[in-house]
Parts: structure tokens; sequence; C-alpha cells
């Protein structure tokens, strides 16, 4: 049985999943994701290699880190996912530059504890003061034992294209207007973004859209009005891309997060 629910509180997004045929399209999310396989074994690909996290396995992705995602076997999965926005992470650690996981995948009983005390909190709508409270436990010892700390730079190319990407979520991709700008044939940048990023620039206008769709509904609580100004033909549209990343449609997010 397929089931994704979420909440959100303190500015942090927490998922409590069970699925057994499902699977995530390759995405990227623009938070950090922290989770925990609490059944099963989550299979995924991650730069390029395959990952398996096993029951108590601490799952730790970067921002913009592209993957996707499935039950290894016919028994299926549960795990617990939080979304942490990058600046808030930053914040917490008291560091100036962008903090990175160094290990996709941990054991480590603090972490997990840690990460399953705030997502039950989150998810069974405790205080935000407890949400804070708990969210600083888990970023000190994930400081402690788990991050690293290093200088993301993007290419400047790379960086260009996103922006351009984002200010224009609105329309559908113009490829040979962005290759133009950038002065690169459509090759030479589908070849060189997707070396940079691990994904197409088609995929990651797209989640770009949802990502944004998302953040809309969160804020106005209106999917219509995120289906208008993310560029979906319909909420039928949006919803079916939705659900490819994150298992549910925009319509029953928005029923869960407001």
């Amino acid at each position: 049985m397929e089931k994704f629910h979420y909440k959100k509180s303190a500015g942090i997004t927490a998922l409590s999943a069970s699925m057994t045929e499902f699977k995530y399209k390759k995405h990227a999310h623009k938070e950090y994701a922290i989770g925990v396989t609490l059944r099963g074994i989550q299979h995924y690909n991650l730069d390029g290699s395959l990952q398996l996290s096993y029951q108590n396995g601490v799952m730790l992705f970067n921002p913009e880190q592209a993957h996707d995602g499935m039950a290894h076997d016919k028994a299926g999965l549960d795990y617990v996912m939080i979304y942490i926005e990058p600046q808030m992470l930053l914040e917490a650690t008291e560091k100036k530059d962008i903090v990175l996981f160094s290990t996709p995948v941990v054991y480590n009983r603090k972490i997990e504890q840690r990460i399953l005390s705030l997502s039950h909190a989150i998810l069974s709508d405790k205080d935000e003061a407890l949400c804070n409270e708990l969210f600083l436990s888990l970023t000190d010892i994930l400081i402690q034992t788990s991050l690293s700390t290093a200088d993301k730079k993007d290419n400047t190319v790379i960086r260009k294209a996103k922006d351009m990407f984002h200010s224009s979520l609105e329309h559908v991709l113009k490829l040979d207007e962005i290759c133009n700008e950038l002065h690169l044939s459509k090759f030479q940048f589908i070849r060189l973004f997707k070396a940079h990023t691990g994904i197409s620039p088609y995929q990651y206008f797209l989640n770009c859209k949802i990502e944004r769709a998302k953040q809309l509904i969160e804020q106005s609580g209106d999917v219509y009005s995120a289906v208008a100004a993310c560029g979906f033909v319909d909420l039928t549209h949006l919803n079916k891309h939705f659900k490819s990343v994150y298992g549910t449609t925009a319509f029953e997010y928005m029923s869960q997060i407001n």
C-alpha cells in the first residue's frame, strides 16, 4: 500500500511514507533531506552509484543532489524524512559556508533517534517551540558526527543557466534561447549540465516548477494559483508531475499541509 503523509512546522517539512511498487523519478530538492528507514530496504541511485539503506539506516541528501528511489523488493518500505532549508541549517550550526553530508547512509543510533523525535513531533502537531528545540538537538549531533564543510561552487555557466530557469518557471523550457545566451550548442549544454548536476536540463527545470508549486501551495493554500503561476496546463498536469517527486498529488499535499 502506498501512503505519503506530509506535515510542516517550524519551517521544516516531515514525511511519513510507506511504499511497495511506487518509484520516485529522478529529481533533486533544494533542501537538505534527512531520513530513517524503518522497515525494508530503501533503494536509490545517487551521484551515479547505487545506495541501499537498510532498517535503521540514516539517509543524508545534500541540496540539489539528484536521486531516484524505490523499495528494494516486494516486501515494501517504511521510512520518515525531514526537509530542511539550507539557510536554516547554516543558522542552526552557526556556519558561514555550506555544509555537506560526506556519506549518503550512516548507521548511528543517536542521529536516528533525533530524526525520529523531530519527525514525530512535526507529524503529531506538537508545539513549534518543541520542534525548534528538537531540530537544534539534531543539528548538534550531525555537526559532531556526519557533516563536512565544503565550498560548493557551481560552474559559472551552470549557475547562469539555473538563474535563467528560475526566472521563467511560468513558461515552457526554451532551450534554444538559453543556449544562445550561453554561447553553447544544445548538445554541449545538455552534456555540461548533466555532468555538473546529475540531471538533465529539462528534468531540472520541471523539478524547479514542481518545487515552486509546492512553495506556493504552502504559502497560499490555493493549488489552482500554483498551476497558473508555474505554467502547468491544468491541475491534472501538476498532480502527475508532483506525485512523481513527492509520492502524493499537489491537491492531497495541500490538504495535509494547510
